[in-house]
């Protein structure tokens, strides 16, 4: 590609395509691996590597032909700080490359972040607003947890020590709700809780007994958080004797974490360990922006006339071409409660998600939502009889609003999540991609301004209206990769007993289907959660087969040589329709 300060155009105003310069094609840059030269190059190479689990990194490698995404960029960014060199999400994101990162990045800013204990009042963010809007039946039961497999070894008193470190640094593990008359109060409480931590010793039991008791404890430590007095966090550590490898627990109420905050606990936690076993004192990573500070700045920015372009946006979207789904079980509707509902897992293998990671983005300028995302409007569409779909999108919601904001070590429930309405354009498999890749481009913000438009503006009518919009009956959430880094594969691994169940029961879904992707150690899999008194087994089983099937056939017209385009997003300088970029790029060639 060539780049022009700026196009020819003809007097009428199009652009004058014939006076365009022919590129010159030998300049270009190679794709071939070229080894990083600068200390910035081999810091960034390194940790591009650690992070994506690749074993070498070349300078003009492109980040999401590697596999990179979103929430990718959120670790290696934090990782380049703790090395000093201050590099930015955004920056990443726009320069894909470790050249171009190393010739953007400078020196850590001096930005001041709390460093102490955070206490106070904290305005509820958005998706806050959406958790207590439900008004659960048990809303102390609506957690995230995790089970790992840790050494026979592990010192209890030792881990006691990180825990009480953990609950330091982190200050939303400390956040306590309080009911008022018409609302609810978030206060980051200064009182650390000892009773976040408890050994159980399992090991004079018999491997049958050891399990039904594991799960057991699970189960009722999962319905013990307390979201007004604490604790919101237990962590639990079964010894299964000196031979066995123990289990290790961890509950958090949603509240208070997300997806990408897990990463950074399960790193603490790792690292925090590992000081403490050789001797050495906790010493983590300076703090980012307090989650406190993050909070505050979003009530002001729901205030600014910056997101009126936005909320034109999300009114003028074409609600009432919306379809239902269609439901087996008409009369089990009401019974949407997480107690009715039941999973379906359905896998790539593991050369095929490498496929989708490393071959499919570079088709089309696409990144891996990208993907996910076609497949899914086209299986619905087909399911439903339907070419428009309408899905509530989760995002990480770290998006980068303010510059003397960084988030990038920073836990707590962050996730933005906004209805997407979106036009199956062609039977074409390449053609919808490039469609489904354009409407996502058009969400202003990654979707942020949405919650903050519907729940923090002060204006109650624009909040009404947004509060009107038609809901969306489906939910999808692409959770990122989860890969035990190199030294954690030691002694850290996940475990495959039941953590029990992260939620109540006797709660009220907000969907009908919640679809969940992730890659775990290198395979890709996708969860779909339904109603068994709305859907047949069969039915959702189905609609999982049809979206891997479609998943797979987006694969193979990827890695197909003829698989090669632009689209008007990937020149956000220039004003193009697909079919004039078409035009264009046939042109050229």
């Amino acid at each position: 590609l060539m780049v022009l300060s700026q196009l020819p155009l003809t007097p009428n105003g199009k652009v004058d395509r014939k006076a365009l310069p022919v590129p010159d094609v030998a300049s270009s840059v190679s794709t071939e691996y070229v080894a990083p030269e600068t200390e910035t190059q081999k810091v960034l190479a390194e940790i591009w590597r650690e992070v994506l689990g690749i074993e070498q990194v070349g300078i003009h490698d492109n980040f999401f032909e590697l596999g990179g995404d979103s929430i990718i960029s959120i670790q290696i960014v934090a990782r380049a700080q703790k090395a000093g060199i201050q590099l930015t999400t955004k920056q990443l994101l726009q320069n894909q490359t470790i050249a171009e990162q190393a010739a953007v990045a400078g020196a850590m800013a001096n930005v001041q972040h709390q460093q102490g204990l955070v206490t106070g009042e904290i305005p509820l963010t958005p998706i806050q607003h959406w958790f207590f809007e439900q008004n659960l039946q048990q809303m102390h039961h609506f957690n995230q947890s995790l089970l790992l497999s840790v050494s026979p070894d592990i010192k209890p008193d030792l881990l006691l020590q990180v825990v009480e470190k953990i609950l330091e640094h982190h200050d939303a593990l400390r956040l306590r709700y309080h009911k008022t008359s018409n609302s609810w109060q978030q206060i980051n409480s200064g009182k650390l809780e000892s009773m976040s931590f408890q050994v159980v010793d399992l090991s004079k039991l018999s491997e049958t007994e050891q399990l039904t008791l594991l799960e057991q404890t699970a189960t009722a430590q999962q319905a013990s958080l307390n979201l007004s007095d604490g604790p919101i966090i237990r962590v639990v550590l079964f010894n299964l004797g000196s031979q066995v490898e123990g289990r290790l627990l961890i509950i958090i109420h949603h509240l208070a974490v997300d997806g990408v905050s897990w990463r950074i606990l399960l790193e603490d936690l790792f690292e925090a360990y590992e000081q403490l076993s050789k001797g050495e004192t906790i010493k983590l990573p300076e703090k980012t922006t307090a989650f406190q500070d993050w909070a505050m700045r979003l009530v002001e920015y729901g205030q600014s006339q910056k997101l009126q372009p936005e909320l034109d946006y999300w009114l003028n979207q074409p609600w009432s071409e919306i379809v239902s789904l269609p439901i087996d079980y008409p009369e089990g509707k009401a019974n949407n409660t997480v107690g009715n509902a039941v999973n379906v897992t359905q896998t790539l293998s593991k050369e095929e998600t490498t496929a989708l990671l490393q071959e499919v983005p570079s088709a089309y300028n696409t990144q891996i939502n990208d993907v996910l995302v076609t497949a899914l409007v086209v299986s619905l569409g087909e399911w439903m009889g339907t070419e428009t779909i309408l899905i509530d999108l989760e995002g990480h919601g770290r998006e980068e609003l303010f510059a003397d904001v960084d988030l990038s070590r920073t836990v707590g429930w962050f996730t933005s999540m906004f209805p997407v309405q979106l036009q199956l354009s062609s039977k074409e498999v390449g053609e919808v991609l490039k469609s489904v890749k354009e409407q996502l481009r058009e969400i202003p913000e990654r979707g942020i301004g949405y919650g903050i438009l519907r729940y923090l503006n002060q204006d109650e009518q624009i909040r009404t209206q947004l509060a009107a919009l038609p809901p969306a009956e489906v939910s999808f959430n692409y959770l990122g990769q989860f890969k035990s880094s190199q030294s954690q594969q030691v002694s850290w691994q996940g475990a495959w007993e039941s953590t029990g169940a992260n939620e109540s029961p006797q709660i009220n879904r907000a969907h009908l289907l919640e679809i969940n992707a992730l890659i775990v150690e290198g395979q890709f899999q996708i969860i779909w959660t339904y109603n068994s008194r709305n859907h047949d087994p069969l039915t959702i089983e189905s609609l999982a087969e049809k979206y891997i099937n479609v998943l797979q056939n987006l694969i193979a017209h990827c890695q197909s040589p003829d698989a090669q385009g632009f689209t008007p997003s990937d020149f956000p300088a220039v004003d193009f329709t697909q079919e004039e970029l078409d035009d264009l790029i046939a042109e050229i060639n």
